[in-house]
């Protein structure tokens, strides 16, 4: 292991929660506003994970006002105060871009027992 592994397994947040796509999740983000900090957040379904180690995003779609929303997190961001699964989602892939297509019901995942 060379120098630069040794920095990002450094920076690599221990206490993350278990989650995987498909999940529900509820995500506090850190906002600063002017010289306060509050935390917000955002509430979706996990559609991809990519990358390992320090470098690893997820996607959390939501729709809101019948208008869809994705952002992207870096897992290991200190603007990430939690991640918190809310429903265990069932799912066969890897990526759900296909919600993106979906209206409704459709669009729902099917719940893990």
């Amino acid at each position: 292991m060379n120098i630069v592994d040794k920095i990002r397994m450094e920076q690599v947040k221990p206490d993350m929660v278990d989650f995987a796509v498909g999940d529900s999740v509820k995500v506090y983000v850190k906002i600063i506003e002017g010289d306060t900090e509050r935390q917000q957040v955002f509430a979706g379904v996990v559609i991809a994970r990519r990358g390992s180690g320090i470098e690893e995003t997820f996607t959390v779609r939501r729709v809101t006002a019948g208008q869809g929303v994705e952002r992207v997190f870096p897992l290991n961001s200190p603007r990430i105060g939690k991640i918190e699964v809310t429903r265990r989602g069932r799912v066969r892939r890897s990526k759900l871009y296909y919600l993106r297509s979906k209206v409704g019901k459709a669009a729902k995942v099917k719940e893990a027992r």
